[in-house]
């Protein structure tokens, strides 16, 4: 493949020309996670880029959990968020914030525009806010409420901070324009009543900030220059800007960008908890989830993803990003670092019987082609042997060079070997299968020049451990699961075939032990990784990826 020209940048030229007109003399962008949940790959594009670009210009990032409302935060979530950055490789120092640390600044910047007669208190419930609100083609209508004195608005603010007022009962709204264009402008709530502890403030409080009061004034606080958000809150820029300059603080410049989409695959984190709830995947981290967390498990390489996440670029405009191009890249990764190991996931017992009974020998074999420093290993080599029993045909179609009654191959690292006869049950299934080798042939090459076209991968019967292999497929069936007909809930494209646990497989004895989280290419089938629930003797492997590659054809086919 041919490398890719790289994909525009419109941040990256947005910053340089802030930075060159003295808009701005340094650079500090800021990753805003809700406590709420565990980040997914459309989070891991927003790290990307809000580190990326403080990296790129020698500037810094901080971390900032947006924990606002208490009723859905853990610090559960707050620990494996900040696992989940590290692990992409990306670290924010002692820059660690929180919108909790605002909260008394928040709301004496709240009290502030109540004195300047830009914020009030309503009684009106959430219902009739809404219904206030209007339409996208009728304005909104003022609260019966908007015109409280200032004396009246400050006594009330204070009494709803001291929690006297039920939840729901009243709110702090901005008074901007009931009539804008923008119906994020149309008076929108600061501050709402919850009485609920908070994991870091306890009881304390007894009002929470709404993000949109919260967010630009916790990035004026940090000094942050560039506020990166997706195209979701471009709509909410014009009140961005309204709190900051209504205030007369620092102001930083919010850039939106498009959000990632990917093919077969939910990000939704409404439908990815439904999935969790229902029993569909087996929990947060099942590795045919998008989080970051299931990723790991399944064995994609951090490298990798932030590899993808360069390749898709950044702009403006919402599209659909082939899930083969992520897939791409964690082969193309695991190519050149993955070990090389042989296992045989359907295993068929052949018998060499011209080899000598109890005997033994090692055979050399390279641990990674790609790698010249990963080195060699040796592999027991044995009378009896397992196969794939895919690879073994009694009548073999057009085209196939595998292992045939009277057909030669060739083992890998091994010898070449001759099917001389078929073992059957009483059923007529293959059972075993007797071969001859030839000596001559070790280390896979005949001295008399002859060539076999078939090369199979294999393991000693007697050195053999057995393992269990859970063969992963996408989670969906369509491409676009979250847009789908009327009628119909993304739960009805669920891929039943998504998991297939294989029992009774067969690896190499230096498997026995692997650590989890260790990667290996299983020659001929593809790139696993070493399952936690794995035990001492028995590993357990998930399929990251197989060794087909659909993104390289489809590049190809676009070339021509």
């Amino acid at each position: 493949m041919t490398e890719s020209p790289a994909p525009s940048h419109f941040i990256k030229e947005a910053i340089e020309e802030d930075l060159r007109s003295g808009r701005f003399t340094y650079v500090r962008t800021r990753f805003p996670p809700e406590p709420n949940g565990y980040l997914h790959i459309g989070h891991a594009k927003a790290i990307c880029i809000d580190f990326g670009m403080a990296e790129a210009f020698g500037g810094e990032c901080n971390l900032r959990f947006d924990d606002t409302n208490p009723t859905k935060e853990d610090t559960e979530y707050v620990e494996a968020i900040k696992e989940d950055i590290r692990w992409l490789g990306f670290d924010w120092g002692d820059r660690e914030y929180y919108a909790s640390d605002y909260f008394e600044q928040l709301y004496e910047w709240a009290v502030e525009l109540i004195k300047k007669g830009l914020a009030y208190v309503d009684d009106l419930s959430p219902e009739e806010i809404r219904e206030y609100r209007g339409t996208l083609t009728e304005p909104g209508r003022e609260s019966p409420y908007r015109n409280r004195s200032v004396e009246e608005n400050l006594d009330l603010f204070r009494r709803m901070r001291d929690g006297e007022f039920p939840e729901g009962s009243r709110t702090l709204r901005a008074k901007i324009d009931m009539a804008s264009g923008n119906i994020n402008l149309r008076d929108p709530v600061m501050y709402r009543i919850l009485h609920t502890p908070h994991h870091r403030t306890g009881d304390r409080w007894h009002i929470y900030p709404m993000y949109d009061f919260a967010h630009g004034q916790s990035d004026s606080i940090e000094g942050i220059t560039h506020s990166l958000c997706d195209l979701a809150y471009e709509d909410h820029r014009p009140l961005y800007d309204w709190f900051l300059d209504a205030l007369g603080i620092f102001h930083p410049r919010q850039i939106e960008f498009a959000r990632l989409n990917l093919s077969y695959t939910i990000l939704s984190k409404r439908y990815l908890k439904q999935m969790v709830e229902k029993g569909v995947v087996r929990g947060w981290d099942d590795p045919r989830m998008p989080t970051l967390r299931g990723m790991r498990r399944r064995g994609y390489p951090p490298e990798a993803i932030r590899d993808f996440i360069d390749r898709i670029g950044v702009s403006k405009n919402e599209s659909l990003v082939d899930v083969a191009l992520l897939e791409h890249c964690v082969r193309e990764n695991l190519n050149k670092t993955a070990l090389r190991v042989m296992g045989v996931l359907d295993p068929l017992k052949v018998v060499i019987t011209n080899y000598p009974e109890g005997q033994v020998e090692y055979l050399e074999a390279v641990n990674n082609p790609e790698d010249p420093s990963a080195g060699t290993r040796q592999i027991p080599f044995s009378r009896e042997l397992y196969i794939e029993r895919e690879d073994f045909r009694e009548v073999p179609p057009p085209k196939y060079y595998r292992l045939a009654p009277g057909r030669e191959v060739r083992l890998r690292y091994g010898y070449f070997i001759k099917c001389e006869e078929v073992v059957k049950d009483e059923q007529g299934n293959v059972v075993e299968l007797h071969c001859t080798y030839d000596p001559a042939t070790r280390g896979g090459y005949a001295p008399d020049g002859r060539k076999v076209q078939g090369t199979l991968h294999w393991v000693s019967a007697a050195h053999a451990v057995d393992a269990e292999v859970r063969w992963y497929d996408r989670l969906f069936t369509h491409p676009t699961p979250d847009d789908v007909e009327e009628g119909k809930s993304f739960l009805d494209y669920l891929n039943p075939d998504s998991l297939k646990i294989i029992t009774g497989c067969k690896v190499e004895p230096s498997l026995a032990n692997a650590p989890v989280g260790a990667r290996y290419q299983f020659e001929r089938k593809g790139y696993f990784c070493v399952d936690p629930d794995s035990t001492p003797g028995k590993p357990v492997f998930n399929l990251t990826v197989e060794l087909r590659d659909a993104w390289s054809k489809i590049e190809q086919s676009l070339k021509k």
